[in-house]
Formats: C-alpha cells, sequence, structure tokens
C-alpha cells in the first residue's frame, strides 16, 4: 500500500519525536502526527509525504491509550507549551527516559546507552512550578481587542489565556491587568505586528522567586520608550510581591520603571541576584535537584582547580566554589556576569573568578594559562557546544566534565565526539525540568581515558 497525501488511515501509536508528535506506522512507513500519545489508536490525514516518513493531522482517537489523562488545563487544545499535559506523569517519565536512551543510541552510537542512563528525577508534584513565563500580544483580525498568551503549537498565533497549569499562580493576576490595560488602551499602546513591523507592545515577561517570593515583570517594546505607562505600573505594582517592573526593547536594552532593577531568590542556602536577561532555570524545586546531582558526579575536594562554562549568573559556580580551591565562571552576556560577581559577593565567595566572553575562546585560554583544570562543567544553550571547544577539550588534560545538557540529541551528538578519542563516557542522569512537555535536562559525567577507577554512587532516592 502507498501513504498517499489527504488519505486518511489508522494506526498505533508507538513512540513520541523529540516534539511531541506521537509516532505510528503505516505498512512499515513512519507517520508523525500531534494530539496522539503512545498506546493510542487513531485515524490520521496524511498532510505531506516523504521518502521515509510522512506527517499527518489527527482526525479522531479510535481507541485512547491506557496512559491518556483529561489535561488539567482549559487552554491545553489551543496552547503549545505542554504537549504531554494529556499524559499521565508516570508514564511521561519512562517516554523521557527513553528519549534519552533512544538519542544516545541513535545520534551518539551508544551501545550501552540502557546500561549507563538511570532512570529520569521526577516532581512529586508536576504543577505550578514554572518560574518564568513570557506573554504574547496580538491584534485581534477584525476585532478591536487583543489576544494574550502562549504560541499554538508550530505557529505565531495567540493562545489566549487567563492561567497556565505549569506557572506559579501570582501569574494570573498579572496576566488579567496587562490584558485589561491593553485592551483599554489599544489605540494608545497598539500590539505590535510581525507582518508590518509597526505596533509597540509585544510581550510580558515575568519572574517569581521560588523561596523569595519577589515578582519582576518586564514589558517588551518595539521602540526606545512607553510614555504615559504610569497607569500599568501602578497596577502591577499593586501585585503581592512585585519587586521589580522593567522596560525592555528591541535591542534587549532594559529600563527600571518601578522598584528594583532585578529579584533575588534562592537555591538552597545560597542567593542569587537575577536582572532580566540573565538565564535562571525555570524549575527552582527541580535546579536544587540537578545541582545535587551535578555536586555527586563532581566529587570534589579541596585541591580542585574548575571551570564553569556557560555560567550565566553563577548559580552553578557559586555552588561548588565552596568545595574547590578555585572555580572560574565564563559566560557571554555582560549583564549576567556583573549579577554574577555580585551573586559571589553576596554569598561570600571569594575563590570565584568570572569572565565576560565566549566560551569556546575563553575555555582554551583558560586551559593553556591555568597550571591545571580539574572538572570543567559545561552547561550550554539548545544548540549544544561550540565545536571550537569540544576541540580545545580534546587536546587539554582536563581530567573530568560534567554535561549539563537541555536537549539529548546536541547532548549525543557532542558526547560522540568527546568520546571518540578522549574521554569514557560514565553516567547519565536525566532530571525532569520540564513536566508535561518533551523537554529533558540531563547531568552527564565524563571522565578521561584510561585515567579514573569507576566509584560506585549511591542511587538517587
Amino acid at each position: 500500500m502507498i501513504v498517499k497525501k489527504n488519505g486518511i488511515y489508522q494506526t498505533k501509536i508507538e513512540d513520541l519525536s523529540s516534539d511531541g508528535r506521537g509516532i505510528g506506522r503505516i505498512e512499515g512507513l513512519a507517520v508523525f502526527a500531534a494530539g496522539v500519545i503512545p498506546g493510542d489508536t487513531a485515524e490520521i490525514k496524511i498532510t505531506e509525504t516523504k521518502k521515509n516518513y510522512a506527517c499527518g493531522k489527527l482526525v479522531e482517537i479510535t481507541e485512547p491509550s491506557i496512559h491518556r489523562v483529561p489535561p488539567k488545563c482549559a487552554f491545553f487544545k489551543n496552547c503549545g507549551g505542554c504537549a504531554l499535559l494529556c499524559m499521565d506523569y508516570a508514564a511521561q517519565l519512562k517516554q523521557k527516559t527513553k528519549m534519552v536512551k533512544n538519542c544516545l543510541e541513535r545520534i551518539g552510537g551508544f551501545k550501552n546507552a540502557g546500561e549507563i542512563t538511570k532512570q529520569i528525577i521526577g516532581m512529586e508534584n508536576p504543577y505550578n512550578y514554572r518560574n518564568k513565563a513570557r506573554f504574547h500580544v496580538k491584534k485581534i483580525a477584525f476585532h478591536e481587542g487583543a489576544s494574550i498568551g502562549f504560541y499554538s503549537a508550530k505557529s505565531h498565533d495567540i493562545a489566549d489565556l487567563d492561567s497556565c497549569a505549569v506557572l506559579d499562580a501570582k501569574n494570573d493576576k498579572i496576566i488579567d491587568i496587562f490584558k485589561k490595560f491593553i485592551n483599554k488602551n489599544i489605540e494608545k499602546f497598539p500590539p505590535y505586528d510581525e507582518m508590518t513591523g509597526k505596533g509597540l507592545l509585544q510581550s510580558i515577561f515575568t519572574r517569581v522567586g521560588f523561596h523569595s517570593g519577589e515578582i519582576m515583570a518586564c514589558i517588551k517594546i518595539n521602540g526606545n520608550d512607553f510614555p504615559d505607562c504610569g497607569e500599568l505600573t501602578g497596577e502591577l505594582a499593586g501585585v503581592e510581591g512585585m519587586t521589580s517592573i522593567v522596560l525592555c526593547n528591541g535591542g534587549n536594552k532594559t529600563k527600571t520603571l518601578w522598584g528594583k532593577s532585578y529579584i533575588t531568590d534562592y537555591i538552597t542556602d545560597k542567593k542569587f541576584k537575577i536582572s532580566a536577561n540573565s538565564f535562571y532555570q525555570v524549575n527552582p524545586a527541580q535546579t536544587e535537584v540537578l545541582y545535587k546531582e551535578i555536586q555527586k558526579y563532581a566529587a570534589l575536594d579541596k585541591s580542585m582547580v574548575c571551570a564553569d562554562a556557560y555560567c550565566g549568573i553563577g548559580t552553578i559556580t557559586v555552588m561548588l566554589a565552596p568545595l574547590v580551591k578555585k572555580i572560574y565562571g565564563v559566560e557571554i552576556i555582560e549583564q549576567a556576569v556583573s549579577d554574577a560577581v555580585e551573586n559571589a559577593k553576596i554569598n561570600n565567595i571569594k575563590n570565584a573568578e568570572f569572565i565576560a566572553g565566549k566560551s569556546e575562546e575563553v575555555i582554551p585560554k583558560l586551559i593553556a594559562g591555568v597550571e591545571n583544570i580539574d572538572l570543567l562543567v559545561v552547561d550550554p544553550p539548545r544548540g549544544g557546544c561550540d565545536i571550537k571547544l569540544i576541540e580545545s577539550l580534546l587536546k587539554s588534560t582536563i581530567q573530568k566534565l560534567i554535561y549539563v545538557s537541555c536537549d539529548p540529541a546536541t547532548l549525543a551528538r557532542d558526547l560522540k565526539l568527546l568520546t571518540e578519542t578522549a574521554y569514557e563516557l560514565v553516567t547519565v542522569q536525566p532530571v525532569d525540568m520540564f513536566p508535561h512537555t518533551t523537554h529533558v535536562e540531563t547531568v552527564v559525567l565524563l571522565c578521561r581515558k584510561n585515567s579514573f577507577t569507576l566509584i560506585p554512587l549511591v542511587a538517587h532516592q
């Protein structure tokens, strides 16, 4: 049977892709479709055919998976944020562990992936965990009002919403204030239009301190100024916990409109200052779990010199500093480096040095200039490590690497390069930082070949 475009076929969904689409097979041909999970039997209308696969659109689920559950969100069907909200959490965790193993086997070529990959560490309560969100604004066509919310899946259409199942509930009030203000002042402050490049208001970005309760609201505009915004800032300032209201223009330059230019929060007993443009993990509860895993596999002592690439505001650097002789943090965003320096001072850390620049340029210089680096931690963006950084590591004498990744595919690609000649892949520990999505955070331990002894590690309870 030849799978034809616009044809409707029934298939049993066997797996999930990294973007959350279900994968079934029709006469051996892989078919990808959104809205289905493993175990579903569904009718799929084919929208695109390729040589080795096809894409389709869900017509009807004829037999639901035993893992399908009612999503705890009224906006699930329109919002593109939580593809797995209709799947029970235990099944999500198994699927994510499988996703990491599959990438290591298929992309990295690691035949022992099943042996070295541990079960993912999940959350006790996988809701309202996210401390950060960006609510986009768009004028409703043929209507006087505006939509405010997240992008729908694979589009820039706005899923208009009032709340979110994975966000801190404090955001509900901020959404309400922002929505009422825009619809009241839509002629004076028109939403930005991506097609024409005109309009002023683009989005509102929020951060909520998990332990401190402090809130930041960052208003992003298409321009340099936001005149007569006192009404909006006055309403936002009345939200309990509001600490900082910041304006951000198209060039990501910030201006404080009310309060401070930052908020503070804690990871375990360490206090951190967080500015609008600084990276900070979105799931504070699981961040503490993640960092404990890093410390466990790093097996640090006071004789060691370490480096932390892509260090952001210095959270990992500050967490490791009391356990080592010296640590260097490297980050490209200058504001984040300033925050990192301040965070070291706040926590009375005196053995950390922060350097502004690209990790692929700074780390090779550190390797050449510092007498000995015992451990390097890398926590790169989704695209993985720059090839120049990997090449410098292969030539280095660094004995131990901790790779923290938010993308199993780019992780597997980089691990393949690192282990071809220089390093041995020892342990892979996924951590569920993003429940109800297909994203997975992973901590990986690598040691230089022929120079380490495996020490049995206590399994996470």
